[in-house]
């Protein structure tokens, strides 16, 4: 493990890279079409541009997650405080939203904060800006796929934890992937610790597709914008006149799904291979699974958490989980 400081006018930094190992893009998207059910994945949204049209989403009208999750934070901080107790080490899984994980240090007043972060350089920036602004925070930002094994390299400290993991990201993965993450983040909380996680809920289906199909249309340009990155990166001719946004409720299942739909018969080629496509065929791009209240539950207790606490929205829309793992011995 490499450990880089870096100290700064506001305070002192420390950063850990653990050296995730970086997909591969052009194998990916190479695997990923051959499949009779052509599909990329989502990871490969967040490249500049992505990562810009994404914050648009977040502010459109329909767009209610990002929102009505910071609103139960600003309103729940409180108790959320109460519950874990003073001296934490606070786990941002994921560096993201800087104004949600405000909202926990404003009230939690943590003795040490650990971001993590696949990307080095969003890592250390975000990292700086909470430094200067809290100054008397203990920052270790720590460069690391939450998804691979070297998630459980992480720097230890002896102070008890709570994880955080906003923005329903939780529902990108499949079921069986999000238990196995819930019993990764036991593992790292323990013993004592707990997690607090952001969770879709499963609502009436014109909410759900209204969320994913705004009327000013820029989740369309997100979904093609990762077209417009093959192109580009890998040298691909996809034309994005011919391929429209679809996404959907997919009820029985219980996701949202995103997909990118040929309006025509053509050959795409992708880094010297050819791929077909008939009219109507379509590149499967990102699952978003919704749960309800009781369904989380289930899922929490089967990874070994005990569920504490669970607070929504008046409009049951989105739900914010206290899990605590078990007490040391």
């Amino acid at each position: 493990m490499n450990v880089l400081t870096a100290t700064k006018a506001s305070g002192r930094v420390r950063v850990s890279d653990l050296q995730p190992e970086q997909a591969n893009f052009a194998e990916e998207v190479a695997a990923g079409l051959r499949q009779p059910q052509k599909t990329i994945p989502p990871k490969f949204f967040y490249d500049a541009r992505g990562s810009q049209l994404f914050e648009a989403i977040c502010e459109t009208p329909e767009y209610y997650p990002t929102r009505t999750e910071s609103a139960i934070l600003q309103q729940r901080a409180g108790e959320v405080s109460e519950l874990v107790g003073a001296g934490v080490q606070l786990i941002e899984i994921g560096s993201g939203n800087s104004q949600k994980v405000r909202l926990l240090l404003d009230a939690l007043k943590p003795a040490s904060y650990m971001p993590l972060d696949i990307s080095r350089d969003h890592l250390v920036h975000a990292a700086d800006a909470m430094s200067r602004d809290y100054p008397w925070l203990d920052v270790h930002a720590v460069c690391v796929d939450y998804m691979q094994p070297t998630f459980a390299l992480l720097p230890r400290s002896a102070l008890r934890k709570l994880a955080f993991f906003p923005g329903s990201t939780i529902g990108n993965f499949e079921p069986h992937e999000a238990l196995a993450f819930l019993r990764r983040l036991r593992g790292l909380v323990a013993p004592g610790g707990a997690v607090l996680i952001g969770v879709d809920l499963k609502k009436d289906a014109g909410i759900l597709n209204r969320a994913y199909n705004d009327a000013s249309g820029v989740t369309a340009r997100f979904n093609l914008n990762l077209l417009a990155r093959i192109n580009r990166e890998l040298g691909a001719d996809f034309d994005l006149a011919h391929f429209e946004h679809d996404a959907f409720y997919n009820e029985g299942i219980g996701r949202i799904e995103m997909h990118l739909v040929s309006t025509r018969v053509q050959n795409v080629c992708v880094g010297g291979e050819r791929y077909s496509f008939e009219r109507g065929e379509t590149i499967h791009t990102e699952n978003s699974y919704k749960y309800s209240v009781a369904q989380f539950q289930v899922l929490g207790e089967a990874a070994g958490f005990n569920e504490v606490r669970t607070w929504t929205d008046v409009n049951q829309l989105f739900s914010l989980h206290y899990l605590a793992g078990p007490e040391p011995e």
